[in-house]
Protein backbone atom coordinates (compact mmCIF):
# COMPACT_ATOMS: atom_id res chain seq x y z
CA UNK A 1 0.00 0.00 0.00
CA UNK A 2 1.35 3.41 -0.95
CA UNK A 3 1.04 6.84 0.59
CA UNK A 4 -2.36 7.59 -0.93
CA UNK A 5 -3.78 4.26 0.23
CA UNK A 6 -2.40 4.79 3.72
CA UNK A 7 -3.91 8.27 3.84
CA UNK A 8 -7.26 6.85 2.72
CA UNK A 9 -7.25 4.27 5.54
CA UNK A 10 -6.22 6.83 8.18
CA UNK A 11 -8.70 9.52 7.08
CA UNK A 12 -11.56 7.14 6.31
CA UNK A 13 -11.37 4.88 9.37
CA UNK A 14 -9.33 6.58 12.10
CA UNK A 15 -9.34 10.36 11.66
CA UNK A 16 -12.81 10.90 10.21
CA UNK A 17 -12.97 14.54 11.36
CA UNK A 18 -9.75 15.40 9.50
CA UNK A 19 -9.41 16.15 5.81
CA UNK A 20 -5.60 16.39 5.72
CA UNK A 21 -2.67 14.28 6.89
CA UNK A 22 1.09 14.93 6.72
CA UNK A 23 3.77 12.27 6.32
CA UNK A 24 7.47 12.85 7.02
CA UNK A 25 9.41 10.63 4.61
CA UNK A 26 12.95 10.19 3.32
CA UNK A 27 11.96 12.19 0.24
CA UNK A 28 10.51 15.05 2.27
CA UNK A 29 7.15 16.19 3.59
CA UNK A 30 4.14 14.64 1.84
CA UNK A 31 0.72 16.15 2.46
CA UNK A 32 -2.50 14.34 1.53
CA UNK A 33 -5.82 16.23 1.47
CA UNK A 34 -9.26 14.72 1.06
CA UNK A 35 -11.38 16.66 -1.45
CA UNK A 36 -14.89 15.46 -2.39
CA UNK A 37 -14.14 12.11 -4.09
CA UNK A 38 -10.38 12.55 -4.61
CA UNK A 39 -7.30 12.39 -2.42
CA UNK A 40 -4.68 15.00 -3.29
CA UNK A 41 -0.96 14.51 -2.56
CA UNK A 42 1.54 17.36 -2.48
CA UNK A 43 5.02 15.99 -3.22
CA UNK A 44 8.44 17.38 -4.15
CA UNK A 45 9.29 17.30 -7.87
CA UNK A 46 12.52 15.61 -8.93
CA UNK A 47 15.01 17.51 -11.06
CA UNK A 48 15.88 15.57 -14.21
CA UNK A 49 18.99 15.59 -16.36
CA UNK A 50 18.92 14.18 -19.87
CA UNK A 51 21.41 11.36 -20.42
CA UNK A 52 22.31 9.27 -23.48
CA UNK A 53 20.17 6.23 -24.25
CA UNK A 54 22.38 3.15 -23.87
CA UNK A 55 22.37 -0.35 -25.26
CA UNK A 56 21.92 -1.57 -21.66
CA UNK A 57 18.65 0.38 -21.42
CA UNK A 58 17.42 -1.10 -24.69
CA UNK A 59 18.32 -4.62 -23.56
CA UNK A 60 16.70 -4.19 -20.13
CA UNK A 61 13.47 -2.71 -21.51
CA UNK A 62 13.31 -4.85 -24.63
CA UNK A 63 12.62 -1.75 -26.74
CA UNK A 64 14.59 1.32 -27.83
CA UNK A 65 13.84 4.42 -25.71
CA UNK A 66 13.59 7.73 -27.56
CA UNK A 67 15.07 9.69 -24.62
CA UNK A 68 16.50 8.97 -21.18
CA UNK A 69 16.48 11.19 -18.10
CA UNK A 70 17.87 10.67 -14.61
CA UNK A 71 16.67 12.01 -11.26
CA UNK A 72 16.33 9.63 -8.34
CA UNK A 73 14.85 7.25 -10.95
CA UNK A 74 15.66 6.51 -14.56
CA UNK A 75 12.95 7.86 -16.88
CA UNK A 76 12.81 6.45 -20.40
CA UNK A 77 10.58 8.22 -22.89
CA UNK A 78 9.21 5.81 -25.46
CA UNK A 79 8.05 6.60 -29.00
CA UNK A 80 4.37 6.02 -28.21
CA UNK A 81 1.99 4.56 -25.64
CA UNK A 82 1.86 1.22 -27.49
CA UNK A 83 5.54 0.71 -26.66
CA UNK A 84 4.91 1.51 -22.98
CA UNK A 85 2.06 -1.03 -22.91
CA UNK A 86 4.00 -3.74 -24.77
CA UNK A 87 7.27 -3.46 -22.83
CA UNK A 88 8.32 -6.58 -20.92
CA UNK A 89 11.42 -5.43 -19.02
CA UNK A 90 14.02 -7.92 -17.79
CA UNK A 91 14.11 -7.47 -14.00
CA UNK A 92 17.71 -8.63 -13.61
CA UNK A 93 18.91 -6.24 -16.31
CA UNK A 94 16.84 -3.40 -14.83
CA UNK A 95 18.67 -3.84 -11.51
CA UNK A 96 21.93 -2.93 -13.29
CA UNK A 97 20.64 0.38 -14.68
CA UNK A 98 21.13 3.73 -12.96
CA UNK A 99 18.27 5.04 -10.85
CA UNK A 100 16.26 3.46 -8.07
CA UNK A 101 13.17 2.76 -10.22
CA UNK A 102 12.56 2.71 -13.96
CA UNK A 103 9.76 4.89 -15.30
CA UNK A 104 8.62 4.14 -18.85
CA UNK A 105 6.52 6.95 -20.27
CA UNK A 106 5.10 8.29 -23.52
CA UNK A 107 2.63 10.90 -24.65
CA UNK A 108 -0.85 9.42 -24.45
CA UNK A 109 -3.81 9.53 -26.80
CA UNK A 110 -6.58 9.65 -24.16
CA UNK A 111 -4.33 11.11 -21.45
CA UNK A 112 -1.49 13.64 -21.51
CA UNK A 113 0.94 10.87 -20.63
CA UNK A 114 1.03 7.16 -19.91
CA UNK A 115 3.49 5.57 -17.50
CA UNK A 116 4.61 2.24 -16.09
CA UNK A 117 6.84 2.01 -13.03
CA UNK A 118 9.27 -0.83 -12.30
CA UNK A 119 11.15 -1.27 -9.01
CA UNK A 120 13.01 -4.61 -9.01
CA UNK A 121 15.74 -3.08 -6.81
CA UNK A 122 13.01 -2.79 -4.14
CA UNK A 123 11.57 -6.25 -4.92
CA UNK A 124 8.54 -4.67 -6.64
CA UNK A 125 8.36 -5.97 -10.21
CA UNK A 126 5.81 -3.32 -11.27
CA UNK A 127 4.25 -0.67 -9.03
CA UNK A 128 0.46 -0.48 -9.59
CA UNK A 129 0.16 3.31 -9.23
CA UNK A 130 3.30 5.15 -8.15
CA UNK A 131 3.21 8.70 -6.78
CA UNK A 132 6.97 9.19 -6.82
CA UNK A 133 7.04 8.08 -10.47
CA UNK A 134 4.87 11.05 -11.32
CA UNK A 135 7.20 13.37 -9.39
CA UNK A 136 9.61 12.54 -12.24
CA UNK A 137 7.18 12.20 -15.14
CA UNK A 138 4.90 15.21 -14.53
CA UNK A 139 7.72 17.82 -14.55
CA UNK A 140 9.06 16.26 -17.76
CA UNK A 141 5.70 16.31 -19.56
CA UNK A 142 4.87 19.76 -18.18
CA UNK A 143 8.10 21.00 -19.76
CA UNK A 144 7.45 19.18 -23.05
CA UNK A 145 3.81 20.27 -23.40
CA UNK A 146 3.94 23.68 -21.73
CA UNK A 147 1.01 22.62 -19.52
CA UNK A 148 0.95 22.82 -15.73
CA UNK A 149 -2.09 20.52 -15.42
CA UNK A 150 -1.93 17.00 -16.82
CA UNK A 151 -3.98 13.83 -16.68
CA UNK A 152 -1.72 10.80 -16.38
CA UNK A 153 -2.52 7.12 -16.74
CA UNK A 154 -0.48 4.47 -14.95
CA UNK A 155 -0.83 1.42 -17.18
CA UNK A 156 -0.12 -1.37 -14.70
CA UNK A 157 -2.39 -4.40 -14.36
CA UNK A 158 -4.36 -2.61 -11.59
CA UNK A 159 -3.91 0.81 -13.29
CA UNK A 160 -4.95 4.27 -12.22
CA UNK A 161 -5.68 7.79 -13.41
CA UNK A 162 -3.86 10.69 -11.76
CA UNK A 163 -4.88 14.34 -12.03
CA UNK A 164 -1.59 16.22 -11.81
CA UNK A 165 -0.42 19.79 -11.62
CA UNK A 166 2.90 21.53 -11.19
CA UNK A 167 3.17 24.21 -8.50
CA UNK A 168 6.71 25.60 -8.48
CA UNK A 169 8.95 22.75 -7.30
CA UNK A 170 6.02 20.60 -6.12
CA UNK A 171 3.82 18.08 -7.92
CA UNK A 172 0.19 17.87 -6.84
CA UNK A 173 -1.30 14.45 -7.59
CA UNK A 174 -4.97 13.65 -7.13
CA UNK A 175 -6.67 10.31 -7.50
CA UNK A 176 -9.37 8.06 -6.20
CA UNK A 177 -8.75 5.65 -3.34
CA UNK A 178 -10.77 2.78 -2.02
CA UNK A 179 -10.69 -0.66 -0.50
CA UNK A 180 -9.71 -3.73 -2.46
CA UNK A 181 -10.17 -6.12 0.47
CA UNK A 182 -10.42 -6.38 4.23
CA UNK A 183 -8.73 -8.58 6.78
CA UNK A 184 -8.58 -8.91 10.54
CA UNK A 185 -5.44 -9.42 12.54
Amino acid sequence: MGTLGTAYILLHFYEKACDCITFQTKSGTLIVKKTSDLYEMDMPAYQLTQIPVTEEMKQAIGLQPKEAWIGRDLVCVMENEKEVLQAVPDEEKLKKLDGLLLQLTAQGTNYNCITRSFAPKLNVPEDPVCGSAHCHVVPLWAQKTGKTELIAYQASKRSGVLYCRMENDRVILAGKAGESGKSCV
